[in-house]
């Protein structure tokens, strides 16, 4: 496959270069196109090293071939990491003033734009004014990492990860992901084994090998826990991290999905390379999820969502006061939106499968699988993820806020439970292969 990689100029340019090794190792062939800025970072020596070929930004150069055109026409990919407010700005704007802002326009197939940049100007209305035509125009731009800045700056901007940017760029290629393994399996263990590149983790890793069991499938994933006000300053929440949703939502990448990740409050960045939308409360939620399922091939409810909420919010904050009573907080039920996506299919008549998260604890009653059989029959959807909660046997949390999970994947129509157990990359990986299973060919 031909990639265009085009290098914007920030201090985040050096990691291109672990991009640029991880596109070669896999066998395909790397045209880079760094800016003139972007030289100041990283020169054109160490492009032309890694890709085996000539790396230029001047138009003026090869006149002969045309490469203003050519170049743009016979990419099967374009990709831009780092990309600046500046480069986002002129793709917008539809700039042409030198060559990688010219083969952006004779692009021909799928465009991908990394940003990276402080946070003051990613949030910067006009980025974002810029981010939303270019989405609007079908080009994909992921959201950046959140973390350590250039200085002692922390907050969204980082350029994510290489291996994150490879795995979302090579799933816009249709074919490409089982097409070009066959012929790369020695390029593909070399990137895990050599001295020279960052091994591959498994996202990374599952699209060089070819692992595209949900190629064009729309799976929208929920995360993270609801905050439901009780004033300005203060809400009810839960201990949810968002590990376990944004595990699930990488899984989907490297699988091929285009995937739609819906998240309330986190403690870790949301996933590159899927659509973002954030919400706080769990009717904000519901209504994003609903208009969401009504595209989606698979729907998987991972966000840890209040069951009840004030029925009343206080304009102001609530004091403590001597002569005055403790205030009396009334609850009122939220909505069950698992229950509602089920009978959105139903009623819709949709071939969907609908992936539903437990968090369970026992009692001299039942266990917690058994509490998590009882919520199954009564929620209707086709899987049934269960985590046993509350503190382990060194105090600390099973579940919440850990990077590692142990679940049992209960059934619907009564197939044997699956247990799956490790990082929570690794039971995301044991729960969209299941659900790779159940859909079959698309």
């Amino acid at each position: 496959m031909n990639i265009v990689l085009g290098v914007g100029g920030g201090i985040a340019a050096y990691k291109s270069a672990l991009l640029l090794r991880l596109f070669t190792e896999a066998g395909h062939k790397v045209t880079v196109i760094p800016t003139e800025a972007s030289t100041k970072f990283v020169g054109v020596a160490t492009w032309e090293a890694l890709s085996g070929r000539p790396a230029t930004n001047d138009v003026f150069d090869a006149v002969d071939q045309v490469n203003h055109v050519r170049i743009g026409h016979e990419a099967d990919l374009i990709v831009v990491a780092p990309a600046t407010a500046d480069l986002l700005a002129k793709a917008a704007g539809g700039q042409a003033n030198d060559l990688l802002t010219t083969t952006l326009l004779m692009a021909r197939g799928p465009v991908l734009f990394a940003p990276a940049m402080h946070t003051e100007m990613w949030r910067h209305a006009a980025t974002q004014a810029n981010v939303a035509t270019l989405r609007s125009r079908g080009i994909h731009v992921l959201d950046p990492a959140v973390g350590r800045l250039t200085g002692p700056d922390t907050g969204p901007g980082r350029l994510p990860e290489p291996e994150a940017i490879f795995a979302a760029a090579l799933a816009l290629v249709p074919g490409v992901l089982v097409a070009e393994s066959a012929t790369t399996d020695a390029a593909t263990t070399d990137v895990a084994t050599s001295d020279a590149v960052t091994p591959v983790p498994d996202t990374a890793a599952a699209v060089a090998n070819g692992a595209a069991a949900l190629y064009g499938r729309h799976v929208v994933i929920t995360a993270g826990g609801t905050r439901e006000p009780l004033d300005p300053v203060r809400f009810l929440g839960n201990k949810s991290s968002g590990k376990q949703g944004v595990a699930l939502a990488e899984s989907a990448l490297a699988a091929g999905a285009t995937v739609t990740f819906i998240h309330a409050h986190m403690d870790v960045a949301p996933p590159a390379g899927a659509t973002l939308q954030a919400v706080e409360t769990a009717l904000e939620l519901r209504s994003a999820t609903l208009a969401a399922a009504g595209s989606a091939d698979v729907v998987i409810m991972a966000a840890a969502v209040a069951d009840f909420r004030p029925s009343n919010v206080s304009t102001g904050k609530i004091k403590k006061r001597d002569n005055v009573a403790d205030p009396v907080i009334n609850l009122v039920r939220n909505p069950d939106i698992l229950v509602e996506v089920v009978a959105h299919r139903a009623a819709q008549n949709q071939r969907q499968l609908i992936v539903g998260f437990a968090a369970e604890t026992g009692d001299a009653e039942s266990d917690a699988l058994g509490y998590a059989r009882e919520k199954l029959r009564r929620k209707g959807c086709d899987l049934l993820v269960v985590n046993e909660v509350g503190p382990g046997e060194s105090g600390a949390e099973k579940v919440f806020g850990q990077d590692a999970n142990r679940v049992h994947i209960l059934s619907l129509d009564g197939a044997a439970p699956v247990q799956a157990a490790g990082s929570k990359r690794t039971v995301a990986d044991a729960v969209v292969e299941l659900v790779a299973e159940r859909l079959g060919p698309g």
